[in-house]
């Protein structure tokens, strides 16, 4: 007698996560793992009738900032709207263990500075349960959430734990600080660390304007600690490199590489003063992996771009004198004055000053954006307010000005400053078609205030395989094998990302014609208010975590299956 499945998804059009055809299925789910893919016969404790709707794996996004929100919330937003169903947090060397008590207030003002998460929200929000990396994981493992979570040891907490002022303020690491740093790694994998994180960037700085302790950490360093952790299980080195430095610094992580054969993970993307400087790190990567080295290249799905308004963390005119004679009002009392004519004429009559601000470029109004609604993300180099300005004969001050006044003062300017070199996403296209890519970078529970990028998986299936219009497109058999399959394997999750009997039953059902990415809008829901931006998402009728549905039309059900993830995983 055939046994009830716990869940049949009926007459779904299936990508499976390997890059196979479409074809139609029904997909029977039972103990968390998918049982039977083709015609299932028996009946179901639940059905989805997901006739003439996609059904794909749920989607792996590898790069990702919840080191936080995982100790305050069970919800993983929004990740979660995104038909995200695992994510791997601690990337770019920045988390909050090994800590001591007196590195607490250190280790909030980096993550502050370099992924825009309030202080106020990360002293409020995190308990401090723990102290060493083992006992981080042992706390969170206790935890639920609405899908599962993986962590990497960061850097900088580990260097900062080991050798303390000298760690911070970036000394060379001794042979003994070497010999410890490894040796807690070690700890960490064995405790179901996925890898370690780094960061080589000058973009990279604590809330008060110090560089990240890792910026120069030597090659001894790095192979002690990779070394060490993949020697006592599969891990990942994941690293961001300065375009400015990449020809220095990529070497050196290809040796480390090498030296210690543990698989690396880091973020190409195209710069606006080297737009080909990409296609000689991807060759240099071919030539590595040619050789054996198993490297994985994170490619964003869109420009990289920063969120500009009078709510948000940064707006063109912040450096202007009039304008910072105010900018500690209210919202609300900021209009009253922003709406005066004598005030308009003063901050325009001035210029933008020199900061240090690592996010704040002196503004360049040929590209600068309106996002627009729905929000387009590869408009044409005329859309910008520079050419706008000038075919009205007017200033592109008074554009940008304008334009954050509207909604009440909620108006958003967009500006693209990675991957649109060209003024299109042609580059981005080819990238992601390289054997060593996966889509990445969404840095889903970070940069609260100027970056709304944790859409990301959405983007690659309404831009790259349907709404794309100044361009070639993508399959969507290639884009779901991207965010699925591709990048769990990256990180050694070999048991998810498929629609294929054993693995695990993380789906989601996609009516694709209606999927949609609406506006960034703030939300003021972090702990004590703490401020964010959110995309509010249609099209998911349903995202399956382990068999149970967590989202269903676009609403959380409540539901909490998912769990830390410790270790590699292999399929059983």
């Amino acid at each position: 007698m055939t046994s009830t499945p716990d869940l049949v998804i009926r007459g779904g059009t299936v990508a499976d996560g390997k890059g196979g055809d479409l074809y139609e299925a029904d997909v029977a789910i039972s103990g968390g793992k998918i049982t039977e893919v083709g015609k299932v016969s028996a009946k179901g404790r639940e059905e989805i009738d997901a006739k003439g709707k996609l059904v794909a794996p749920g989607f792996v996004d590898v790069h990702t900032h919840y080191d936080g929100q995982v100790t305050w919330s069970q919800d993983i937003t929004p990740s979660s709207q995104n038909g995200v169903t695992t994510a791997i947090m601690g990337n770019c060397g920045v988390g909050f263990a090994p800590c001591r008590p007196s590195d607490h207030v250190r280790l909030i003002q980096l993550m502050e500075g370099v992924e825009d998460i309030p202080e106020p929200v990360l002293s409020a929000g995190i308990p401090w349960a723990w102290e060493s990396f083992p006992d981080y994981m042992e706390w969170l493992s206790k935890r639920s959430f609405d899908m599962d979570i993986g962590a990497q040891l960061p850097h900088a907490a580990l260097r900062v734990y080991v050798m303390g002022e000298r760690g911070a303020r970036r000394d060379p690491a001794t042979p003994d600080d070497n010999q410890a740093m490894a040796a807690l790694a070690g700890d960490a994998v064995r405790a179901g660390a996925l890898g370690f994180s780094t960061s080589r960037t000058l973009n990279h700085r604590t809330s008060t304007g110090d560089y990240t302790p890792t910026l120069k950490a030597g090659e001894d360093e790095l192979t002690a600690i990779a070394g060490a952790m993949h020697g006592v299980g599969r891990s990942v080195l994941q690293f961001v490199l300065d375009q400015s430095t990449v020809h220095e610094d990529l070497p050196m992580m290809l040796r480390v590489a090498e030296n210690t054969r543990c698989p690396i993970s880091f973020s190409v993307a195209q710069a606006d003063k080297a737009p080909r400087r990409w296609r000689q790190t991807m060759d240099t990567i071919n030539e590595a992996a040619a050789r054996g080295l198993s490297i994985t290249t994170q490619i964003a799905a869109r420009p990289v771009g920063l969120l500009l308004g009078l709510e948000l963390s940064r707006n063109p005119f912040q450096t202007h004198p009039s304008y910072r004679e105010i900018a500690r009002l209210p919202l609300a009392e900021r209009l009253t004055h922003l709406r005066r004519p004598e005030v308009r004429a003063a901050i325009l009559s001035e210029s933008a000053t020199s900061t240090d601000d690592p996010l704040f470029f002196r503004p360049n109004y040929d590209k600068m954006y309106l996002l627009g609604n729905p929000p387009d993300y590869e408009q044409p180099p005329e859309n910008a307010l520079g050419p706008q300005a000038r075919r009205q004969g007017r200033q592109p001050e008074e554009l940008a000005y304008d334009a954050m006044l509207t909604d009440e003062g909620r108006g958003m300017l967009y500006v693209p400053f990675l991957n649109y070199a060209d003024g299109n996403l042609d580059a981005v296209r080819e990238m992601l078609r390289e054997p060593s890519a996966v889509p990445g970078l969404s840095d889903g529970g970070a940069h609260c205030g100027i970056i709304c990028d944790a859409s990301f998986p959405t983007y690659l299936l309404t831009h790259w395989t349907r709404d794309r219009r100044r361009g070639e497109k993508l399959s969507i058999p290639f884009v779901i094998a991207a965010q699925s399959r591709k990048t769990a394997l990256s990180v050694g999750l070999h048991d998810r990302g498929a629609i294929a009997p054993g693995f695990k039953a993380d789906v989601n059902v996609i009516d694709y014609d209606r999927l949609h990415l609406h506006p960034p809008k703030v939300h003021y829901d972090l702990p004590v208010g703490g401020r964010r931006l959110l995309q509010q998402v249609d099209g998911y009728d349903a995202t399956i975590v382990s068999g149970v549905v967590t989202q269903r039309q676009g609403s959380a059900t409540g539901a909490r299956p998912g769990k830390l993830v410790r270790g590699a995983q292999g399929l059983n």
